[in-house]
């Protein structure tokens, strides 16, 4: 019975017919055929596109927030998470430090969101903030210097 289907079905398949239903034996099947014919031909173009390589240099050198020698005095309060830097506990307040702040060990420095969390990052060493690395709602990776605070 399939096979008789199969070659009523290739049969169609030439001629002008666009749709068929064929019950046989209890049997139910519907044919449809998309004669539509493309009004323009395809044409593919092949395009081959050379560049050329930039010279390699011998020196990479990689941006640094970090100056090659810092004082034994300075610590480098770093990024524990990535995410995003945020000097003030919501937009329009006040910081909480500024450069040229003295601030206690356990003394909120910034916030970092994670994850749609907001990290509170502690100064692990009482000093004053020399410098602020980090802009305000710039992502930080992990291990980024954000603070330098010079111990007291």
């Amino acid at each position: 019975m399939i096979e008789k289907i199969e070659n009523l079905l290739k049969s169609l398949e030439n001629s002008s017919i666009e749709e068929v239903e064929i019950e046989l034996e209890g049997l139910k099947v519907k044919a449809r055929y998309c004669r539509q014919k493309a009004s323009q031909p395809l044409t593919v173009e092949r395009v081959i596109e050379t560049t050329t390589a930039p010279e390699a240099t011998s020196e990479i050198t990689k941006p640094s927030a970090e100056p090659t020698e810092i004082p034994e005095n300075i610590h480098i309060v770093r990024s524990p998470i990535v995410g995003t830097f945020y000097r003030a506990p919501s937009p329009g307040a006040e910081p909480f430090v500024k450069e040229g702040d003295f601030v206690e060990k356990g003394q909120t420095l910034c916030i970092i969101e994670a994850l749609k969390v907001m990290n509170e990052i502690e100064s692990d060493v009482s000093g004053r903030v020399v410098k602020i690395l980090v802009e305000n709602g710039q992502p930080v990776e992990f291990d980024q210097p954000l603070f330098y605070i010079e111990k007291v």
